[in-house]
């Protein structure tokens, strides 16, 4: 190709604006369309190590291993929800009946004056409030049947989408991948691949130790309950395991659910008062709950992103009011993979080395976070360093006066031949 028949500096500029406007104006007016991608390969990533482990350990070619895996996924996400439905059913019934019971007395309670201490309350708009949520939620007009129609069959097609795109990200993704870095010029393209490997690293930290951590939850939870004798404990359990995704706020609401649900059932088998059996269970879940923060997510997501819990705060209650869960779920990821991606661009405009040491150790949490040192270990090793450092300074003292001492008694030279030498 001749030199003259490339595009000028100014019309490769324009070309890529353009494209870029472009770009971001499709992702806009597709976004639906985006978010259920984004879905498909999220959870392709999920499986995609089974298929790496199948292809490289079982001397399987990728595609079999796709099919193996993608296939054996189906069947359990169809199956298992197919053989817990009739009781997961039955147990959501009771749930929401005994959420809509306690949102009536609560209504009934506000519609009366609140006295707290000679002081009176007029909380009476509060309860009108509640009563048209619950209203909305209860009664909806008949005029709205062909939309809730429409809306299931158009949910059903983005589940088929879904399902398809799932399969083609995971037999396509090598390709996929290789063909977005061969974007990237040449002298720049070990920085990219180095880059997506810090990107890479933080999702799966992240990513597979919630997934983890919200499994145990709640199976921890349903069994918990269901040894209690509490109704809808599998329900319970599962609203345990996904509020886990919000920190502090969502285990004080799935306690309020599980508290508001023994208050009015009570227990199968416990023969005490529902105000009593609620109490306990609030115990109960206090504990468990505290085990959690200590032990268990410690050790689950010791190699998670370890950032700022206030930041990782306010990101994930903005994400879930934005996206529900599934904001929830990636706010955290997204956020420090900006991070990194940031870092990068920020060293570069600088002039610096475009990364600082290998990554290993960015959003880690630190040794004594992940494993704290119990008091007599943190007192053993204060008094062990405090001896060395004692054992140091007595050693250097006291070589500092046997020096003084041997200059004392060194032999000093005579006077005076010198004194002679001068005088002749």
């Amino acid at each position: 190709m001749n030199r003259d028949s490339q595009w000028s500096l100014a019309i490769r500029y324009i070309v890529g604006i353009i494209f870029l406007i472009a770009l971001i104006a499709f992702i806009f007016y597709a976004r639906e369309a985006m978010r259920n991608l984004v879905i498909a390969a999220f959870v392709a990533y999920l499986i995609n190590p089974a298929v790496e482990y199948l292809s490289k350990r079982m001397i399987m070619t990728r595609t079999a291993a796709v099919n193996l895996v993608y296939f054996s996924s189906l069947i359990l996400l169809v199956g298992v929800p197919s053989t817990l439905a009739p009781i997961f059913y039955d147990e959501a019934q009771i749930v929401i009946q005994d959420l809509l019971n306690l949102s009536s007395q609560l209504s009934n309670t506000l519609a009366q004056p609140v006295r707290i201490f000679g002081l009176v309350f007029h909380l009476e708009e509060w309860a009108q409030s509640l009563n048209q949520v619950q209203g909305a939620f209860l009664t909806p007009l008949p005029e709205q049947a062909l939309q809730i129609l429409e809306t299931t069959s158009v949910g059903v097609l983005w589940f088929v989408i879904i399902l398809v795109s799932v399969h083609i990200f995971l037999s396509e993704w090598p390709n996929m991948r290789d063909k977005l870095f061969s974007f990237v010029q040449e002298p720049y393209r070990a920085e990219a691949e180095e880059l997506y490997r810090r990107v890479r690293r933080i999702w799966m930290a992240y990513l597979r130790g919630q997934i983890v951590l919200m499994v145990i939850v709640g199976a921890v939870f349903t069994i918990t309950w269901l040894i209690m004798g509490i109704p809808g404990a599998l329900v319970l359990g599962v609203i345990a395991g996904l509020f886990t995704l919000v920190p502090d706020v969502g285990p004080f609401l799935a306690v309020v659910i599980a508290a508001g649900v023994a208050l009015l059932e009570g227990s199968t088998w416990i023969p005490l008062s529902n105000f009593w059996v609620a109490g306990i269970l609030v115990i109960v879940y206090l504990v468990l709950i505290s085990l959690k923060n200590f032990f268990l997510r410690p050790i689950i997501m010791g190699r998670s992103v370890h950032m700022n819990e206030a930041l990782v705060l306010i990101a994930i209650l903005i994400a879930t009011i934005l996206e529900g869960v599934l904001g929830a779920l990636l706010v955290v990821p997204v956020l420090a993979s900006a991070i990194v991606i940031a870092g990068y661009i920020q060293r570069r405009v600088l002039g610096l080395p475009p990364f600082e040491g290998d990554g290993s150790t960015q959003f880690v949490a630190p040794p004594e976070k992940i494993h704290p040192p119990r008091r007599e270990w943190r007192r053993k090793n204060d008094k062990e360093r405090l001896d060395k450092e004692h054992a140091v300074l007595t050693e250097t003292v006291s070589d500092s006066f046997e020096s003084e001492a041997t200059l004392q008694l060194e032999p000093q030279p005579d006077p005076k031949p010198a004194q002679e030498k001068i005088e002749k």
